[in-house]
């Protein structure tokens, strides 16, 4: 268990040390999708702990991510500090969440995956008839850069990088808390069975609201730190497909794992990055960059269910197992 623990320690001060040294390497170029990477991984850290430890379906994930970034820049454009509209954007977010989950959550499977999508449906749709206070279609511009006073970070983003990636590890550590809690293992009773659950006790509609709050907070505190990186957002930049790549993010990692959003964050991220490349290439139709996102995605669900049903990190995890018995089985033969 010592060396386990050796090993695991040394891992995480590689991967610490890998995430202070990109952006530095990436250059200017390069950390704008280092930031949305982190950001991404935020996001899908909130659904893997609502699907995969939970047992709750979202199809609308980028909603909540939205509410965070309008809440965010609805503040500072009004005055507030930056950071207070920081603060604000999970809090505002999560009691959205919340009060939205109290009749959503009483749907179960399909029906409860189809009712988050419709509720990102119905906030796309309202936010161009409020351009009073949403900007409308047109959006919202001229969102200041996030700081404390004078002091503000610089519009190079590497100040963005790194605290993107400080919230994602601070994310990863709540988490990793929270599911060894005995609240996570209700958690994790209640999505293998609610009625057995609530039979020892556990307030089930408590615990899904709850649940659906935090990972929701997640989610608009990334949209928050997104809203102040690019300065400018509109209902465009939250449409259903960001939802479904999300849902891809956390499938393709593994849900109920806390390194699959982590890696199914990046591995999607940059091969959206790649798709997005090659659809613009000379001689690519308009719609090739859509065409093949979507198309990908579907491929790698359906490719992520046959061969690996349970995704990257707990296919990995379970082989690494598997490996060391077989050892040990030969070495006692």
């Amino acid at each position: 268990m010592t060396g386990r623990r050796w090993l695991s320690g040394l891992g995480l001060l590689l991967l610490a040390g890998v995430t202070l040294l990109l952006p530095l390497l990436l250059g200017s170029g390069g950390i704008p999708l280092y930031v949305t990477i982190g950001l991404s991984t935020m996001v899908v850290i909130g659904l893997s702990l609502l699907m995969g430890f939970a047992g709750q379906i979202s199809l609308g994930q980028a909603v909540f991510f939205a509410i965070g970034a309008y809440t965010a820049a609805l503040l500072s454009l009004h005055g507030l500090p930056s950071l207070v509209g920081l603060l604000a954007a999970p809090l505002v977010t999560a009691v959205v969440a919340a009060l939205i989950g109290i009749p959503l959550l009483q749907l179960r499977g399909h029906a409860l995956a189809f009712g988050s999508l419709a509720v990102q449906l119905i906030v796309l749709s309202l936010i161009p008839l409020a351009p009073s206070l949403t900007g409308g279609a047109i959006g919202l511009s001229g969102i200041p850069a996030l700081g404390l006073g004078p002091v503000q970070l610089p519009a190079d983003g590497l100040g963005y990088a790194y605290l993107v990636w400080g919230l994602v590890a601070l994310l990863l550590l709540l988490t990793h808390n929270l599911v060894r809690s005995r609240p996570g293992r209700a958690l994790r009773a209640m999505a293998t069975s609610p009625t057995g659950a609530a039979a020892v006790g556990v307030p089930v509609v408590r615990y899904r609201i709850q649940v659906f709050a935090l990972s929701a907070a997640y989610a608009g505190l990334a949209g928050g730190v997104y809203a102040f990186f690019i300065g400018y957002i509109s209902p465009d930049a939250f449409p259903v497909v960001l939802s479904i790549q999300f849902l891809v993010m956390a499938v393709v990692g593994g849900l109920g794992s806390l390194w699959g959003p982590l890696v199914g964050a990046v591995g999607v991220s940059l091969l959206a990055q790649g798709l997005s490349t090659l659809g613009s290439a000379p001689g690519m139709p308009a719609t090739a960059p859509i065409i093949l996102s979507l198309g990908v995605y579907a491929v790698i669900l359906i490719l992520t269910q046959l061969f690996i049903p349970r995704g990257v990190v707990p296919s990995l995890v379970s082989w690494g197992h598997r490996l060391r018995w077989q050892r040990r089985a030969q070495g006692g033969v």
